[in-house]
Formats: structure tokens, C-alpha cells, sequence
């Protein structure tokens, strides 16, 4: 007996298998993949701030953030956020520095740059946001935002590790 080769689908006919069908987290990626990509396309000038604009966000909210508590607060490792913050603060977004206590603790500051471009990208953000919800009502936008945020509790669980 000859083995025989797999079936060659066309594009078109991609199949999912059903294990990723049912798979939260794979959807999840999926949808972030497309979101971000179909954003970035869209938004031109801003350098690589709209691949991290919830980052700058919670900057601004936050402002002089020790790195480690921002990198953990978008689950990140220390290591993969200092070059992030390198290139947004070679494109001006952003500052850090040390403190006076504890010259190992860096804190992240927006620039005065950096807050007046970041209100010009939340306009952009909110058409986006209002492109990719269009068709929700007001009740499915909220369900869909509560029910994403306790995946989110339930990751930092799991990520804490057991109790």
C-alpha cells in the first residue's frame, strides 16, 4: 500500500477544525490579529504608537508607572517591554526616569508630545471601535466587553499561579 498525499484545499475552502471553532482564545487572537492590522492600515503618522496605543493609555492614566507594574499590566515580561519603550521614546511618546530613591526603578512618563498626539489617535480609535462593533446594540457591545474582562481576571488567575 502506497501512502497517499493530503488533499490540497483551495484558499477558498479553508476548514476550521471544530477544535479551534469552540476555542476562545483562538478566536480572541484571531480578532486581534484583524483588528490591529485592519487599524494600523488605516493610521498613518503616528509611528508605532496605535500598536500600543492601550499602553499609552494606561500611561497617561498612570503617569510615572514603574516598568514593571505596566509590563505587568498588560501581561507582558519586563524584558519584551523595554524595547517598546525604547522605540516610543525615540518617536518622542514617551519618557523615562529613574528615581531618586531607587535608581533601578524606571517610571514611564507621556511627553507633552506624546498627550496632545494621543488625542489625535483616540479619534481615530474610536471610528475604529465603531466600525468593527456597527451592528451591536448598546446591551451586546456591553455583555461582549463584561464577558472579555472576566477572561481577563480569569488569565491573571491562571497567570498568578496556583493560590
Amino acid at each position: 500500500m502506497s501512502a497517499r498525499a493530503p488533499v490540497m484545499r483551495d484558499v477558498a475552502e479553508v476548514v476550521e477544525p471544530e477544535l479551534l471553532s469552540r476555542s476562545v482564545s483562538y478566536r480572541i487572537r484571531l480578532l486581534q490579529i484583524a483588528s490591529y492590522k485592519i487599524f494600523e492600515q488605516r493610521v498613518e503618522g503616528f509611528g508605532s504608537a496605535p500598536r500600543y496605543f492601550g499602553m499609552l493609555k494606561l500611561i497617561e492614566a498612570n503617569p510615572g508607572i514603574p516598568q514593571t507594574r505596566l509590563a505587568e499590566a498588560i501581561f507582558l515580561d519586563r524584558s519584551s517591554l523595554v524595547p517598546i519603550l525604547e522605540g516610543l521614546t525615540r518617536e518622542g511618546w514617551v519618557e523615562r526616569k529613574s528615581t531618586p530613591q531607587d535608581k533601578r526603578v524606571r517610571r514611564v512618563f507621556l511627553t507633552e508630545t506624546g498627550r496632545e498626539r494621543l488625542g489625535q489617535l483616540e479619534q481615530l480609535v474610536a471610528e475604529h471601535e465603531a466600525a468593527i462593533t456597527e451592528g451591536l446594540s448598546d446591551a451586546e457591545r456591553e455583555q461582549l466587553i463584561s464577558s472579555l474582562e472576566r477572561v481577563g481576571e480569569n488569565l491573571r488567575s491562571v497567570s498568578a499561579g496556583p493560590k
